[in-house]
């Protein structure tokens, strides 16, 4: 018996190495990266069926992959947004600002394509991801300490936070994709175990064996900081607002998706694996 076909768009991110694992145990997958253009996917054959569909590749670039999705038969897409739709709208920096709005539009569009389609859609809002040392959270920070041996901080940043790790980000894709209970809906994830930033950035430091130095600095030194070290590459997308959002408490209440979706999330628990080499 032909097993069904799971589509995976942005399979050769983060979440989806951990997601590719996790389904070719029980499905035929069709991964797709952001480089193969719906034009490239001939291949399938145009009338391969693809029944359902999960998307990791940032929501807004959905709508190019629309045509493909229909042309192979979704019936239902799990696709990855963001819980910055809520924490950076109120940012005072206007691009933090447009990127919220960006996800917000881009979720209303998803779902008006899916009604009008009589497609099935799960847009699922993780937290700050973390795992592989491939994201660009907790590794950023990680590499900020190797490079540097301390961690700059803004006042007490005591701002609470909640690590979701990419292997439950991407269980929490499959079990969207096989509850069979669900309609076009949304949920917010996050990671079993709320803390500090401050003890956040404390145990990066111990996964790193190295002792912790954070060091409370002023804001208008932390402006002046940013705008040195944003030079570097890695260190392009940091902000003032990310230090003002240090003492921010940025929590969700994900027991609905606990629940509908049968998920345990496990609590900020590094490993070596977690962290870039």
């Amino acid at each position: 018996m032909e097993t069904i076909r799971v589509g995976v768009l942005g399979a050769t991110s983060l979440v989806g190495d951990k997601l590719l694992s996790q389904l070719q145990q029980a499905y035929t997958v069709v991964p797709f990266s952001r480089s193969m253009t719906p034009a490239r996917d001939d291949k399938l054959g145009a009338r391969a069926s693809i029944p359902y569909w999960i998307s990791l590749m940032p929501i807004w670039a959905l709508p190019d992959y629309f045509e493909t999705l229909l042309a192979h038969g979704a019936r239902r897409v799990v696709a990855l947004s963001s819980t910055s739709i809520f924490t950076k709208k109120t940012s005072k920096d206007s691009a933090e600002q447009e990127l919220a709005a960006r996800f917000a539009g881009a979720e209303q569009h998803l779902l008006a394509w899916a009604d009008s389609q009589k497609v099935e859609v799960v847009i699922l809002r993780p937290t700050l991801i973390y795992g592989s040392g491939r994201d660009r959270n907790v590794s950023e920070i990680a590499r900020f300490i190797r490079r540097f041996g301390f961690f700059p901080v803004f006042g007490a940043a005591t701002g609470l936070r909640q690590p979701i790790h990419a292997e439950d980000v991407a269980l929490a894709c499959r079990h969207a994709l096989e509850a069979q209970h669900l309609a076009s809906c949304s949920y917010n994830i996050s990671g079993g175990e709320t803390l500090t930033y401050r003890d956040m950035v404390v145990r990066i430091f111990e996964a790193l064996d190295k002792r912790p130095r954070l060091i409370t600095t002023p804001l208008w030194l932390f402006s002046m900081a940013v705008a040195c070290i944003r030079v570097l590459p890695r260190f392009h997308d940091w902000s003032v607002a990310m230090a003002e959002r240090m003492n921010q408490d940025l929590v969700f209440d994900h027991t609905a998706a606990k629940c509908d979706l049968n998920l345990l999330f496990r609590p900020f628990q590094l490993e070596m694996t977690d962290l870039p080499r």
